[in-house]
């Protein structure tokens, strides 16, 4: 694990790897960032849009901490830890780098597991059925690629505050937890490993790929 400085030194390291949030955009199912403009980032061609004054980024900054505490409090049987500006790499990959919301340890059985935050405020019915029993398939990829690099995790857990605001004063807040194994998603992640490998290669070899968009 290294363990950087600051957000700006931490920022800069991720520009040398494919990042969690960034996995998704490789394969078309990034609802923010589709895979030529995750291309013309990791060339120096186009600057990485700046999103850390957005409130929604500030509110998830904020929240993570909290919901880190209330995950302990609800899953006693896990060790929880956390590291500021923490990367983790992998030599076998050198493509990828994860930065952890947690990593956590099975007290019973010490198996490692990773742990995922997020937060997301509800504003249509179509948003709510992408947390409809399922994780929405952008923080699906970001946990296929953690679990691709920290090998020696056999599962990830995801906790998610959702938020329904109706006016300014009544909001209506859930958590949900959405838990998978290694061993159930094995053909997704040698699906995502090949495909960022792809990618990376045409970023270093500066061959501008096939434009692929999420499905509405």
């Amino acid at each position: 694990m290294l363990l950087l400085k600051d957000r700006e030194e931490w920022l800069k390291h991720r520009m040398n790897y494919i990042g969690g949030s960034e996995a998704s955009a490789i394969i078309g199912q990034n609802p923010y960032m589709n895979n030529v403009q995750l291309y013309m980032i990791k060339t120096g061609q186009a600057e990485p849009e700046d999103i850390s004054n957005k409130p929604y980024v500030q509110y998830g900054i904020a929240a993570e901490p909290l919901i880190r505490e209330i995950f302990k409090l609800n899953y006693p049987q896990y060790e929880v830890f956390y590291e500021e500006n923490n990367s983790f790499v992998n030599d076998a990959k050198p493509w990828a780098a994860a930065s952890l919301d947690g990593w956590i340890i099975e007290k019973e059985t010490g198996r490692k597991g990773i742990w995922e935050c997020k937060t997301s405020e509800i504003v249509s019915s179509m948003h709510k059925e992408k947390w409809n029993n399922q994780i929405p398939m952008n923080y699906y990829c970001q946990l296929l690629h953690y679990l691709s690099v920290r090998e020696d995790c056999d599962f990830a857990h995801l906790t998610a505050l959702l938020t329904w605001k109706f006016d300014d004063a009544e909001v209506y807040q859930q958590i949900k937890n959405y838990h998978i194994e290694r061993s159930e998603v094995e053909a997704d992640l040698e699906f995502l490993e090949s495909s960022e490998k792809r990618f990376w290669k045409q970023v270093q070899e500066r061959k501008k790929p096939a434009l692929l968009l999420p499905s509405i």
